[in-house]
């Protein structure tokens, strides 16, 4: 029988799996896909119930947290099946990324299936440059479906905002305040060079982590939070506040030295990490004949060899991995 746990040439130990459910949304950001997106044939997505038995050998090989991610979870259908099983697997940690159109009647469904977290991405507060940014989202559905997660009582809820100077970077104390008054966690994500996009110059539009605290801090003092929350986000809080403040640096910090995850694309392709080409081949293990559960494992262990060290993203708005954010998983 394999190994109860994964560990790579590095010395840290993969607990974390984020896998993507569908590269469909109803969304499309500037950042994550292209405007005239081609999406996969439906014979070369995971089924639900591949997905589900991949999670299930994944916590047999000592995986903690499970997140599901897309495109956007919530559009594929019967999502709601899948939170249920992968519920029931007995994790420390079971969360979801999602854009929040869907949340509005699906949060508490979601809580109930068994879901423990949800981080729900909310670039602006300005209807129209929200308009502008996901070139088809509704903010108005989005508030509405924070609101109806939080009514749901989920154990965490966190905003994910991506910061890109002159579209969004001048609402970042709004977004603070917005956070502070709802009662939920926030992070500033610097923008990733993944997909080839013609809307924007990613090397002018990057806003750094640092220039974003330094924005902060003119309001708000901002603590070093110590615990570590199992991500690559470095967290602080303010004194007057519980809300926790996120940064995630893939230029400016970047955080391999302590990386713990990999993803699954919903081809079944085992991303080793997100800025490398680096990946294994799990559909067809998936649907070989025989497979068992043995031979998933140990392609999951043997593929742990391939981990690098780190990413290299550049800052120069240059592209380095080809495919987009939604076939990648978040």
């Amino acid at each position: 029988m394999p190994q109860a746990k994964l560990t790579d040439r590095f010395g840290r130990t993969v607990n974390y799996v984020r896998l993507s459910v569908t590269d469909r949304c109803d969304f499309r950001c500037v950042y994550c896909m292209a405007e005239d997106m081609t999406f996969l044939p439906r014979q070369q997505v995971l089924t639900l119930e591949e997905i589900a038995r991949l999670a299930r050998n994944f916590v047999a090989l000592g995986t903690e947290k499970i997140r599901l991610t897309g495109g956007e979870p919530l559009v594929r259908k019967d999502i709601l099946e899948l939170v249920r099983e992968v519920g029931t697997y007995g994790l420390r940690d079971f969360a979801m990324t999602t854009n929040g159109s869907q949340l509005p009647t699906m949060a508490e469904k979601l809580r109930k299936a068994g879901l423990h977290r949800l981080n729900i991405s909310l670039d602006s507060l300005d209807s129209e440059k929200f308009r502008s940014i996901t070139r088809t989202g509704n903010l108005q559905q989005v508030l509405d479906g924070i609101d109806a997660a939080r009514d749901a009582g989920f154990r965490g809820i966190k905003l994910n905002t991506v910061v890109m100077k002159g579209r969004n970077d001048e609402e970042i104390p709004e977004l603070i305040e917005f956070a502070r008054k709802k009662q939920v966690d926030i992070s500033f994500i610097e923008e990733m060079p993944l997909g080839e996009i013609s809307e924007h110059d990613r090397g002018l539009a990057l806003c750094t982590s640092e220039e974003v605290r330094e924005i902060i801090r003119r309001r708000h003092e901002l603590i070093p939070v110590a615990k570590d929350s199992g991500g690559p986000a470095r967290y602080y809080q303010m004194p007057d506040s519980d809300v926790r403040v996120g940064f995630i640096s893939p230029h400016s910090h970047n955080f391999c030295s302590t990386c713990n995850r990999v993803r699954v694309t919903v081809e079944g392709r085992l991303l080793l990490c997100l800025g490398n080409e680096h990946s294994v081949d799990l559909r067809r293990v998936l649907r070989g004949n025989p497979v068992t559960d043995d031979k998933l494992q140990q392609a999951i262990i043997d593929a742990m060899d391939l981990k690098p060290e780190r990413h290299h993203f550049s800052s120069n708005g240059e592209v380095q991995i080809l495919r987009f954010m939604n076939m990648t998983g978040g």
